[in-house]
């Protein structure tokens, strides 16, 4: 999308560089006590690197906080020290991005994670794993080990965000239709409305509330226009928004300024973008509104739509009112009825048992041993594969296209989130 003129307060399109923290390295240190000769080593261990992770937030609805910030890191672990001492782990980084973001690798373009709850958390930078202090290498034969393990670098990925915005209901049709002032009338939303094309220039959310503790969230579009496919108009990026919506709602002028598409031919010009752009769109259930009631001619023009595409139009005026209850009320019951269909599919689903597919990350896998208990720098030494060069070192395997990586990585969709900080 452009980005000339002024700022602009929406951004559905981020590419960030995000980085877990190095582990801090081991210490070589021996113990020097009165009276204890030949106290031994006991240099510590350095603390692991923190980590970088993706948390979604309602209430936020762009990615603008990010657009201004590419590199995300977290902090280093820091070196061990004498007496057995321990570095400290560094800290996470938790990056607060909208429920519905698309998380891809930007290298391969592979999708890592798709965000869709509230407080969903996935790790998508792990840390390196702290050093190994001296005391971990005396031996029988070597007492005095002067040797420490240097901390390992963390997980570096570059990952570009793409927000699809999470509503019931998209709004959809030519520009000056009327799809801002109708989502003005039955929302509380106040979206930019003037008497000429293209007034929305960005997705715009409102929330229907009806009586009985109803709600929906409708999205309202940029105005489509012929071509828009190639880049015409505002061109069709903005479609993206209603890939996640139940229902389609086609808004439609019936009183056409002279020189304007009939109805007819604007729902034949948004019907072709829609199956140009995505055919799983194009196949969502749909509702079609013809608006501007109020003016003369309006209810024979509608009855000629509805007799020229065979499908029932309703009819409604956005200055008026006139027909937006009758218009709310089939909007939750189209949308009721989709919400039990999918509540079917997922306890079929359910009931099939876990699908067994190759290269789907597991979020709930045990990661290197940090649920099983088992520390896995303690099979380095006795590994005939250093780290990195193959499944002893770098957990290569069908589930793990980033094989050879650092033993504290997990795979992209990450592992557990972050402890809750008091």
């Amino acid at each position: 999308m452009s980005r000339t003129g002024a700022m602009r307060l929406f951004v559905d399109e981020v590419v960030i560089h995000v980085r877990g923290g190095r582990g801090g390295d081991g210490c070589v240190s021996f113990r020097r006590e009165k009276y204890v000769p030949k106290g031994g080593p006991d240099g510590g261990d350095g603390g692991h690197g923190g980590s970088v992770w993706l948390r979604a937030q309602a209430g936020l609805d762009t990615l603008l906080d990010l657009a201004g910030r590419h590199h995300w890191y977290a902090e280093d672990g820091r070196p061990g020290s004498g007496a057995n001492r321990h570095g400290r782990r560094g800290q996470d980084r938790i990056v607060n991005v909208p429920v519905g973001t698309l998380v891809f690798d930007d290298q391969t373009g592979q999708l890592l994670k798709d965000m869709v709850e509230d407080g969903q958390t996935v790790r998508v930078a792990a840390g390196g794993r702290g050093g190994k202090g001296n005391s971990h290498f005396a031996t029988s034969v070597n007492q005095a080990p002067r040797e420490a393990q240097p901390g390992r670098m963390g997980r570096a990925r570059i990952l570009r965000l793409e927000l699809k915005l999470i509503a019931d209901v998209g709004l959809v049709g030519l520009p000056n239709a009327g799809k801002s002032t109708l989502l003005s009338r039955v929302t509380h939303a106040r979206p930019r409305i003037a008497p000429y094309p293209f007034t929305t220039k960005e997705p715009q959310l409102g929330i229907l509330e009806l009586p009985g503790f109803r709600r929906l969230v409708i999205a309202d579009l940029p105005g489509l226009i012929e071509g828009a496919h190639e880049g015409a108009g505002l061109g069709d990026i903005f479609l993206r928004h209603i890939e996640r919506t139940r229902l389609i709602v086609h808004l439609i002028d019936l009183c056409p300024p002279e020189g304007s598409p009939t109805p007819v031919e604007a729902y034949a010009i948004i019907r072709r973008e829609l199956e140009k752009y995505s055919s799983a769109l194009a196949a969502k259930r749909e509702v079609i509104v013809g608006n501007k009631l109020d003016l003369t001619d309006a209810d024979a023009a509608a009855d000629a739509l509805a007799a020229q595409i065979g499908r029932p139009v309703l009819r409604i005026s956005g200055v008026t009112g006139a027909g937006l209850r009758e218009l709310s009320e089939q909007l939750w019951t189209l949308i009721a009825e989709i919400r039990a269909d999918e509540e079917r599919e997922a306890r079929v689903l359910a009931a099939a048992g876990p699908l067994e597919l190759l290269g789907v990350f597991d979020d709930d896998e045990p990661h290197d041993g940090e649920e099983s208990g088992h520390d896995p720098r303690d099979d380095e030494r006795a590994s005939p594969n250093p780290p990195g060069s193959g499944p002893a070192g770098g957990r290569a395997s069908a589930l793990d296209p980033w094989g050879g990586c650092d033993p504290l990585d997990d795979p992209p969709v990450g592992a557990d989130p972050p402890p809750e900080k008091s």
